[in-house]
């Protein structure tokens, strides 16, 4: 009783600013029964406390809160402004059929298919065992006049087998009449990015007016040349036609439906947008078509950052050329559904946008051949806001600054700053998938998990750390082999050739399985306790609410943590 006294009589000479979070120092000590003699200690402790959280973690933490309500409002703002083009042209339909000049090829008998221009089909490739049967096939059955079609398989493959299945698949259909190549360089310098420089230097390359990319697990329909090439024929602005991805393995798990109600905004809400507005948008590195020139012109493929197409479609767009995205053309692919892969993928897909823009900056600023409005929306819109306030928000105002509140009564953050702008922006961001609606809260949960990766690739890129240049190809699991198969017969010169497009063409290894700890992921368990720890100083002594959003979110970082999502890697 007496030292419960001395205790009492210590907080109460404090100022009342601070006798709150004393109490709660207090109770928890005595909770836990220390046998020293704890008030003594306590009053040297909050003797040097007190002016530290007075005077810089308080205004700090307001700053903080100010800086990500700030930046939340220039979230919503943007997906207001993009979310409304894509109305505008969903409601008066205005495709781009209607915006840009597209007349089908029609066959003459005089010219015969000289009335085709020849187009490069291009396929980097690298160790794909499980779905290199499927690009090759669907490229090889495209709609096209042999004479006026040459497919590259420009395959970096390490595995001395997996080159050799890819040499006998393009060896199979180039004896059926297909005019393809297999070709292997000695090393891997660039990456992608070489690999695709390195096929532009043949000579028949110059023949060919327009170049189609696809990756490895991408099956373009049989007409996609027919639909995509007629833009890019009519219209000598246009540099790109992008179009859609598709995915097959959507339903293989819940982190692949997560990834769809992402890609499915970007697609149908950015790519809209960026293409009806301001005739741009950064290419996503496959099921596109290029104008051949327009490569050369904008200075080739460059492999000074891991987002090679990212780079290529910002030097073509401050070179005055216009983009056109094609919804409507659809191309079959497959997302990573393992947890290691994803988080491989959204490293190079965040750190090389934040390395590219450190990079290209000052050129952008400069440029003097697009106008002002253009400018702005490749420097606040495109990098600024997409690629660092995004990642910024989600994370350190979600998952650090709103946890930490709880221990500081004096920080208040205002209902609407922590939720209804988030809430619309979430709002936003599901009408790409509407079928998957029911999944929002999962979705926001995992966004905000993904979102450490996101912010420490970005800033890994800004500042050129470690692993700027890290290129880990995204593994396929073959998911695309789980559709129904797809009969394709090509009959040219009294030839015919079936492809057996979804044939799956390796049987999957068996490995030994490895401990079960090797799977945790322990920054995403670290945050887990973190924000875990803040939910329950809530119940217990602050008592403002936010304990139904922090625990939640604790549990979704400790099961990503602990390797319960996407499907089982092969050696766990």
């Amino acid at each position: 009783m007496e030292a419960e006294g001395t205790a009492n009589l210590l907080i109460g000479d404090l100022s009342p600013t601070f006798r709150l979070s004393q109490l709660h120092l207090s109770k928890i000590w005595r909770e836990f029964g220390s046998a020293i003699h704890w008030e003594i200690a306590m009053k040297q402790f909050l003797h040097v406390w007190n002016p530290i959280r007075s005077m810089l973690i308080v205004p700090l933490l307001r700053f903080a809160i100010v800086v990500c309500i700030t930046m939340t409002v220039m979230i919503l703002l943007e997906k207001l402004f993009v979310g409304a083009i894509s109305l505008v042209v969903q409601i008066f339909k205005l495709k781009p059929e209607k915006r840009y000049k597209w007349e089908p090829i029609e066959k003459d008998e005089e010219l015969g298919n000289s009335v085709y221009p020849m187009v490069l089909v291009q396929i980097p490739m690298y160790n794909e065992k499980e779905v290199y049967k499927l690009s090759i096939g669907a490229a090889c059955a495209l709609e096209w006049p042999s004479d006026r079609l040459i497919i590259q398989v420009l395959d970096d493959s390490t595995d001395t087998v997996c080159k050799d299945m890819v040499g006998q698949e393009c060896q199979r259909w180039k004896s059926k009449g297909v005019n393809i190549m297999h070709e292997v360089r000695n090393n891997r310098k660039g990456y992608k990015a070489g690999a695709l420089k390195e096929g532009l230097q043949h000579d028949f390359v110059e023949a060919c007016e327009y170049i189609a990319i696809f990756d490895a697990d991408f099956q373009p329909e049989s007409d996609f040349l027919l639909r995509t090439i007629p833009f890019l024929m009519h219209n000598p602005e246009i540099a790109l036609v992008q179009t859609r991805w598709r995915f097959v393995n959507a339903d293989e798990c819940l982190m692949t439906r997560l990834q769809e109600m992402s890609l499915d905004y970007h697609f149908k809400i950015e790519q809209e947008a960026g293409s009806a507005m301001f005739a741009f948008f950064g290419f996503n590195g496959t099921a596109g078509v290029w104008r051949t020139k327009v490569i050369s012109d904008a200075g080739g493929w460059k492999d000074r950052t891991t987002v090679e197409d990212m780079d290529l479609a910002v030097r073509a767009g401050l070179k005055g050329w216009k983009f056109v995205y094609v919804g409507d053309v659809q191309v079959k692919s497959e997302l990573p559904s393992t947890f290691k892969a994803y988080r491989f993928q959204q490293h190079r897909w965040s750190c090389g946008p934040a390395n590219l823009f450190k990079k290209m900056a000052v050129e952008i600023i400069q440029n003097e051949k697009v106008s002002f409005g253009k400018k702005l929306h490749l420097m606040y819109d495109f990098f600024f806001l997409g690629k660092f306030v995004t990642h910024t928000v989600t994370f350190i105002y979600y998952c650090v600054v709103i946890p930490l509140s709880v221990f500081f009564p004096e920080v208040a953050i205002p209902y609407w700053g922590v939720v209804y702008v988030p809430t619309m922006i979430t709002l936003c961001k599901c009408m790409g998938t509407p079928s998957s609606f029911h999944l929002v809260v999962i979705w926001v949960l995992f966004e905000n998990v993904m979102s450490l990766h996101r912010l420490k690739a970005a800033f890994t890129g800004l500042f050129e750390a470690e692993r700027v240049n890290e290129w880990i190809v995204t593994e396929k699991l073959g998911d695309a082999n789980k559709t129904k198969p797809v009969v394709i017969d090509i009959k040219e010169a009294d030839k015919s050739i079936d492809s057996q497009l979804t044939e799956p063409c390796l049987p999957k290894l068996k490995k030994k399985k490895s401990r079960f700890w090797d799977r945790w992921y322990y920054s995403e368990l670290t945050v887990g306790i973190f924000v875990l720890f803040c939910g329950y100083y809530d119940i217990a002594f602050s008592q403002r609410g936010y304990y139904l959003y922090l625990i939640v979110q604790s549990a979704a970082f400790f099961v990503v943590g602990f390797g319960y999502v996407g499907t089982p890697t092969p050696n766990s």
